[in-house]
Parts: C-alpha cells; structure tokens; sequence
C-alpha cells in the first residue's frame, strides 16, 4: 500500500481549479510525497464527501465555492482567521483525528500586497464589496495596522454592518458617500466576473497609490484592473498572486515547509 499522503480540493464546479498544479508544484519543489487531485461536491453531499475522502487517506483538503461555509461548519476547530472570516477554505486532518479549519484567503491577499510593495501600514484603504470575500480579509488587513479601512457596498446596511464587527477604524457606506484619497482600493465585488465594474467614481480610483482586484483572470487583466491603468494608477494587480499566497499557507499548515512565492509565479504566470 502506497504511503503517499492524500490532499485534494472540494468544490461545484471544480475542473478548472489550479489547485492540483500549484500543490504538485509546491511537492516537487519542497521534495514532498503527497497527491493532490479533484473532489466535484454535489449539492448536500459536502459532509459525507470530505469525511470518506479522510477515511481513505485523505491528510488536508482546499474548499473552494460554495463549500466554506459547510468548511466551517464540519470544522472541530477553527483558526482566528477562519473565525473572522466565517469560513474556511483548508482543512486538516489532525493527529488525534478531528479537522481544524483555516482560512489563508486574507493571509494569502496580504503576502501579494507584500510582494508588490502596496500601502498597508498606516494607509487608507478602500475595500469594494460587503460579501464573502470582503469579510475574509478584513482581519489580516487590520493586522498590517493601517489608518483607516472604509468599506463600500450598494446596499450599505450590508457595509455598516461588516463595519461594526471591527474597530472604528472599519467604517461601511455607500459609494455615493466615498470622499478623499485612498493609497489602496481593493475590488472584493464579483464585478469583474462578469465583466462588469463597481459604481466607483473616476477620481477616487485615479487618487489611489495602488489597486488590486481579488478576482484574477487569465490575461492577467480585469475590467477593474484595466480601468485603474487607464487611470495611470501607479500600481496595479489582479489576485493571481493571492491564489498562489493562499496555496503557499495551506501547504505550509499541512506539511510544515513553506513552498517559495517567487518560483510558483515565474512558473505559472511567467509575464
């Protein structure tokens, strides 16, 4: 019986997923003996689908959407970054058999920040979008310590009470309510897949240091992110290389080494 340990990602849908590229990647690079493969989860299966993958020698899995949440749910224990996220997106099978969660999504957003040297400490940031993904950075961007994080939404409700889950440092408005210069904006909408893009006026976006769309697309350019360089915003970026951060921080929970950013970039997006 073969001793290679079992990892894989659970989502609908599922075949494009690069998840299986990147960890096979991350296992030849950090000389590991895992595979890595496709789960397609099937409406109510969740539960059932990770617990069997487990039985059979499953150590770890990803969670993409809409899987998170039930994540979060089976979880028997949750990191802070899951909590304040509300779901999870890595699983691992521990020793004594229970399934900590994590969530790497927000960690993963802030190492890329890292990376291309966007403002984070002490900077004012504007985050576009009150759902999901919004919620799952917040707390590793409040963690970089900086000024002020405005939080913009259509329905501003939504906004003001993701808001006050945090410090007054976190205000929620509506976009109409947007004044002054951000050093970052952070598209966290699905806008830009579909193609469409936030009601956000020009001269807030063409003031900012930096932009980045969460949402990553494979010419590198999304309708936000072409918007921001027709704008000559200095600094711009899709979330390629939150996906590879993200990845990185599960392989690393998993196996205890951490794969190298820079080579998982030069091999799969080397423009």
């Amino acid at each position: 019986m073969s001793n290679t340990d079992k990892y894989a990602v659970l989502g609908n849908p599922i075949e494009h997923s690069m998840s299986p590229l990147l960890h096979e990647f991350f296992a030849q690079k950090t000389g590991q003996d895992l595979s890595y493969g496709r789960i397609l989860v099937e409406t109510g299966t969740f539960e059932k689908t990770v617990r069997d993958f487990f039985k059979n020698g499953g150590r770890g899995c990803n969670v993409t959407v809409p899987c998170k949440l039930d994540a979060y749910k089976l979880a028997d224990s949750l990191s802070d970054y899951a909590k304040a996220a509300g779901a999870v997106n890595t699983l691992k099978v521990m020793e004594d058999g229970s399934i900590y969660g994590d969530n790497t999504d927000g960690r993963g957003l802030v190492y890329d920040l890292k990376r291309l040297s966007c403002p984070l400490a002490d900077a004012r940031i504007l985050i576009i979008g009150a759902g999901g993904a919004a919620k799952g950075i917040l707390l590793p961007i409040l963690n970089e310590a900086p000024k002020e994080i405005v939080i913009a939404n259509r329905t501003v409700s939504k906004a003001q009470s993701l808001s006050s889950l945090y410090s007054d440092k976190v205000k929620g408005c509506g976009f109409d309510e947007l004044e002054g210069s951000f050093d970052l904006i952070i598209n966290a909408s699905s806008t830009s897949l579909s193609g469409e893009l936030p009601p956000i006026k020009d001269e807030i976006i063409e003031k900012a240091q930096a932009v980045y769309d969460l949402m990553y697309s494979k010419t590198a350019l999304t309708t936000f992110t072409q918007k921001a360089l027709s704008l000559n915003v200095p600094k711009v970026s899709d979330g390629f290389g939150m996906l590879i951060g993200q990845a990185i921080l599960s392989f690393e929970l998993w196996r205890g080494v951490k794969p190298d950013f820079d080579s998982a970039i030069k091999k799969f997006r080397p423009c």
